[in-house]
């Protein structure tokens, strides 16, 4: 495994770029990152990274989803969110995506950057709010808006960077 990242990190050194590369040629970084999904350095530890393409029960995604948030891993949460909203086909779709971008935004307060993480907030809560009348899966559509709504308002008046632990969002009441 480590000859095959040398040589898919040295296939961009010719021309002076280190880009990581996966067996089919495609982009992927594999330096490790932190909490927040922030790259480290090559020679760094990690926070163990969420394997992508995973497929997942509905059960399992919002467990293990919830799990990172209150973690303080949103950018893992995502990571998460975006497996089932890859893998789903109907109209629920959305609902993932909006979820996926929720944790985003809560990523990028953590990170210091409340224009990001309101602009994420705002197209995640928008991407949920069809589903707030049904609340599928048990998750509480309606809790979530009032949350984004609150965290976006908090961060224009905030001065210090919060932490992701201690503005996780509840998935379920």
């Amino acid at each position: 495994m480590g000859d095959e990242l040398e040589q898919r990190q040295d296939r961009g050194a010719s021309t002076g770029t280190r880009r990581d590369r996966d067996d089919e040629g495609r982009a992927r970084n594999a330096r490790p990152r932190d909490g927040l999904g922030r790259p480290l350095p090559y020679e760094a530890t990690g926070v163990e990274r969420q394997p992508e393409g995973v497929v997942r029960s509905t059960e399992q995604t919002l467990a293990e989803a919830q799990q990172l948030l209150d973690g303080g891993k949103p950018f893992h949460a995502h990571e998460v969110f975006e497996d089932a909203w890859k893998a789903t086909q109907d109209s629920g779709r959305e609902l993932w995506r909006g979820l996926a971008q929720l944790a985003v935004g809560l990523t990028h307060a953590a990170r210091g950057n409340p224009t990001g993480a309101q602009s994420l907030l705002r197209r995640g809560s928008d991407n949920i709010r069809p589903f707030e009348s049904e609340a599928p899966h048990g998750i509480d559509v309606s809790g979530l808006i009032r949350w984004t709504e609150t965290l976006i308002e908090d961060l224009s008046a905030r001065e210090t960077v919060p932490s992701a632990e201690a503005l996780a969002p509840r998935l379920r009441g």
